[in-house]
């Protein structure tokens, strides 16, 4: 059953055909971030205060990481919980600013801490140096968990789009040892197959603001070789093993490239017997979460994926 597109997400799309700005892939990367940043506070909502916000910058293995961390209203001051948000943008565009509105949303909403690592971006720093830089900032988060005022047992990771795909893979290295605890992942409308070939990027390729050809031009920024798309880190969905892995809260939109590959991933986690939430809202576009200033249903994504978090918290209890 085909769905009508939400208002406010046909909204956007108007928007973004009457700014006629040509697509990322016809012109450079710089030309693309600068676009990305200049389109962002046309879409994100209010910034809604939080209790404090603080800069850091901490070590990692490819050299600093810029880390950002919120303080959410009514976050305990001792063994809060804490997310590990890792933005969205194609692995090639996307800052701090770009989803400070998503990051302060989840700590208002959680009443928790939000740490947001700037991670590398390609096509400077390659597969996986990104991924390398969540792995540093989730240790960061869990080995100062005592100085951060946080419980190490109840820190989850969350991303959107490429930060989605991020944050499932950091949840796969959790499970296997090669990175630090994780509770839960909340994955928003994640990529979870580089090799692109889902029936949905046939019929969302045009017109629904992330087209079949953006992402390819992401995905060949990110990866160093053809070989890097088989690789489970980058396409988690191949991966032979997901048993193990943190309860999960996955959202899925319904007009959107990666819709197929989404649920493709969130069956194999309920056929591992992951817990899991799967979310669908089938009437909005890619990135709906990111534009608070046209679509309601963005922060309301933001709340049902923080109440999945708590019901994992709670049956684990």
């Amino acid at each position: 059953m085909k769905h009508r597109l939400d208002p406010g997400a046909a909204h956007v799309l108007a928007l973004g055909r009457a700014a006629n700005q040509a697509p990322f892939e016809l012109g450079t990367v710089s030309e693309a971030r600068a676009a990305y940043d200049e389109g962002c506070p046309t879409l994100q909502g209010d910034r809604e205060p939080v209790a404090a916000i603080e800069d850091r910058t901490i070590a990692g293995r490819g050299g600093p990481i810029p880390l950002r961390i919120y303080r959410g209203v009514g976050a305990p001051n001792a063994d809060a919980p804490a997310l590990l948000y890792l933005h969205g943008g194609g692995w090639v565009v996307g800052t701090l600013e770009s989803h400070d509105e998503i990051c302060r949303w989840f700590a208002n909403v959680g009443a928790c801490i939000v740490f947001c690592p700037d991670y590398r971006l390609a096509p400077e720093h390659k597969f996986p140096a990104g991924l390398e830089d969540c792995v540093s900032a989730l240790a960061y988060v869990v080995e100062q968990a005592s100085a951060l005022g946080i419980d190490p047992d109840r820190v989850a990771v969350a991303g959107d789009s490429a930060g989605g795909n991020l944050a499932a893979v950091l949840s796969l290295l959790s499970r296997d040892g090669v990175a630090a605890k994780i509770s839960a992942q909340l994955l928003l409308y994640p990529n979870t197959d580089a090799g692109q070939t889902a029936d949905s990027y046939v019929r969302f390729s045009q017109g629904y603001g992330l087209t079949a050809s953006t992402m390819r031009w992401f995905r060949d920024h990110y990866v160093r070789n053809a070989a890097d798309i088989g690789d489970w880190r980058v396409s988690p969905l191949v991966v032979e093993n997901i048993k193990g892995v943190p309860p999960a809260f996955v959202a899925i939109a319904g007009h959107d490239i990666l819709t197929d590959e989404g649920e493709a991933y969130a069956r194999r986690l309920a056929e591992a017997g992951i817990p899991l939430i799967l979310r669908c809202w089938p009437d909005q576009i890619h990135g709906f979460v990111s534009m608070g200033r046209h679509i309601p249903a963005a922060r309301r994504a933001v709340e049902e994926a923080v109440a999945g978090w708590r019901s994992f918290v709670n049956h684990a209890d």
